[in-house]
């Protein structure tokens, strides 16, 4: 017996995706962290940022129309409760996989049920726009300790007791000195620099990852605005470590970018991965982001393999 695994990726952030609408015990495998760990390995296993399991609804957000379910695990086995380039690749596997035609897609996440549009090119799905929700700038629901203003905890100050390897990378990279926190049903650590090529991701990433200031972990970006319609992001997302794009880590640029005068309403993402196009018509509206869905391969992974990491 084998599992069928379909490695995709969004703008260079992939994931396995395993089809748990036909295989409904995948989801209940008391083995499934090390599975996880295992065929995300880059070296010896698959190779990816996680897995993302396609399973069916629960019935409460089935009586509110989502067709079909993610559950999104990183590639260290935590389970996350969204991804803004895995979603989009959901809504290509079901598609394509599951001949589901539902328009506009309705998706259950850990962020609740999002809408997807997917936008066929040459009968196959190409690129999809997901409404990802308003942003979240409650420190208590981001969570984070730091304090802002009453839009949330927006340009507050980096406090001295922030991790050393942390400020260091910021003052390479000519950082202002503030961060943005926020969440788009994660959280995201938003720091705006003059250079951010110039991070050191490998040190200042983790630092900021497991910085206390963000009792659950935080995503970190660290973004040089090129104009009012463009940003250039390098992320470092917990539970993966640097990665070739963060979708939800996009959108929560482009709201710290707008609420702080910084960004457009709309604006392209550059990610190492590719583009991101990302929209936020109004405060009270949901952040709408664009971006490809691309399939890599189709990998058969022995079901009594061991799942040692």
């Amino acid at each position: 017996m084998t599992i069928r695994a379909i490695k995709m990726h969004g703008a260079g952030n992939d994931y396995l995706y395993l089809d748990a609408v036909s295989q409904p015990q995948l989801e209940h495998r008391s083995d499934l962290p090390e599975l996880v760990r295992a065929m995300s390995h880059r070296h010896t296993g698959v190779g990816s940022d996680g897995v993302i399991l396609v399973a069916r609804p629960t019935p409460a957000a089935a009586a509110a129309g989502a067709t079909v379910r993610m559950r999104m695990f990183n590639a260290d086995a935590s389970e996350g409760a969204m991804c803004g380039n895995g979603v989009r690749c959901v809504a290509k596997f079901a598609h394509e996989r599951l001949g589901n035609r539902q328009d506009p897609m309705l998706v259950e996440t850990g962020r609740g049920v999002l809408a997807l549009r997917v936008l066929p090119g040459g009968g196959r799905v190409e690129r999809v726009t997901v409404d990802m929700g308003a942003p979240i700038l409650d420190p208590a629901r981001i969570p984070t300790t730091l304090r802002g203003g009453p839009r949330g905890v927006l340009d507050a100050p980096v406090p001295p007791d922030a991790p050393a390897d942390l400020r260091q990378g910021l003052d390479a990279a000519g950082h202002d000195g503030l961060v943005c926190a926020l969440s788009m049903g994660n959280p995201h650590a938003v720091f705006f620099c003059a250079q951010a090529q110039a991070v050191p991701l490998e040190r200042a990433g983790p630092a900021a990852e497991t910085w206390p200031a963000f009792p659950g972990r935080v995503n970190a970006h660290f973004v040089r605005r090129l104009a009012p319609d463009r940003a250039l992001v390098r992320t470092w997302e917990r539970g993966s470590g640097a990665t070739m794009a963060c979708g939800t880590g996009a959108c929560a640029v482009l709201v710290a970018g707008v609420l702080t005068g910084r960004l457009n309403r709309a604006a392209v993402i550059e990610l190492p991965g590719g583009e991101l196009r990302i929209e936020w018509p109004s405060d009270d509206a949901g952040v709408l982001m664009t971006g490809p869905a691309q399939e890599v391969c189709e990998v058969l992974w022995p079901a009594d393999a061991p799942a040692d990491a």
